[in-house]
């Protein structure tokens, strides 16, 4: 599932484009929760507008948990057609783009993932806009596996396009609506083992969706020392730990008090089983011959890349926050429960 929203402000206007509900959901939280304490501090209130190709759900999804004074109207739009998009952002001071899709042909990943990114740019732009554009660890616009070259080459085109956006890379996404962990937690409740590929060594660095939430809470208020430090720049958004692929299933396990043997399938096997299953309607058992791959690299912050341009979220935290980010071993005990 791919859509769109955007978070419009008083003097603002905040575009996001999601793939996932949680995502965005979390964000819109987080940039109206934090209305108190910028009144408090002299700046303007934000509201949210939420757009997508059919917005109405999530709008109504978060529309009890954010007060009628900072959410708007929805506004449909389509990252596929630019012209949908002027209207959406017409004052907007700041884009968060989460443009991007799981699962899909090789031509859904380019006209949505790298050339819809590119029309949320050119409209950022041509708005006057701030973008904040969400890709993943790992994007690489010379990669064979279409999730990760796309995103590597709507960086390209973000960067070209504006200069001074921020992107952030994430991790692997935990919080309680997230896809990974529940997903899991479903398939140790009716399997009687547990598969992993390759040995399950594929190593992940967890990040909370509550981090995400406030890292865009604090990048798009209007503070030239927040705006000095992140513009033009890549956060690498790791979490505090890292993990191998069966740590996080054993760690899965021992939150559900469930006994599974974890066993190793050869990634071969597993690319057969996603050639097989991409052809079904998506489900709890849909793994995608892209998936498969990527379970062949590490899905980690590579510190040798950390510079002046590439700086990750526990530093750029540390600087403009005092709150410390929240680990996976402290946030899962509250949405995976006993099986």
């Amino acid at each position: 599932m791919w859509c769109w929203i955007h978070w419009y402000i008083h003097n603002e206007s905040f575009s996001f484009c999601s793939f996932t509900n949680s995502s965005g959901r979390h964000i819109a939280k987080a940039i109206a929760t934090s209305n108190a304490e910028n009144l408090a501090s002299g700046h303007a209130m934000r509201q949210v507008q939420l757009s997508s190709r059919n917005p109405d759900k999530i709008w109504t999804s978060v529309k009890d948990e954010i007060s009628e004074t900072y959410l708007l109207p929805p506004v449909p739009i389509d990252v596929a057609n630019p012209s949908t998009l002027s209207h959406a952002f017409r004052d907007a001071q700041t884009v968060v783009s989460l443009v991007g899709i799981v699962h899909g042909s090789q031509s859904d990943f380019e006209s949505i993932q790298w050339k819809g990114s590119e029309n949320v740019a050119w409209a950022a732009r041509e708005n006057g806009s701030k973008l904040i554009h969400f890709s993943s660890i790992g994007a690489d616009p010379n990669s064979h596996i279409p999730y990760v070259r796309t995103k590597g080459l709507a960086e390209e085109s973000v960067m070209k396009i504006c200069p001074t956006a921020t992107i952030v890379r994430p991790s692997l996404v935990f919080g309680p609506e997230d896809d990974f962990f529940n997903r899991f937690a479903r398939l140790a409740r009716i399997l009687p083992c547990i598969p992993v590929f390759g040995g399950g060594n594929t190593r992940f660095q967890p990040v909370s969706v509550n981090d995400l939430g406030r890292l865009v809470e604090l990048l798009s208020r209007k503070q030239l020392n927040i705006d000095d430090y992140s513009s033009g720049k890549v956060i690498e958004a790791g979490g505090p730990e890292v993990f191998t692929y069966r740590q996080l299933m054993e760690l899965i396990l021992k939150q559900m008090n469930l006994k599974r043997p974890i066993v190793s399938l050869p990634f071969a096997l597993g690319k057969v089983q996603a050639n097989i299953l991409e052809h079904f309607p998506v489900n709890i058992f849909t793994i995608t011959p892209g998936q498969v791959e990527q379970l062949k690299s590490d899905n980690v912050i590579d510190s040798d890349k950390l510079d002046q341009k590439h700086i990750s979220l526990e530093e750029f935290m540390s600087n403009v926050s005092a709150l410390p980010l929240e680990t996976l071993r402290e946030v899962l005990p509250t949405y995976i429960h006993r099986g």
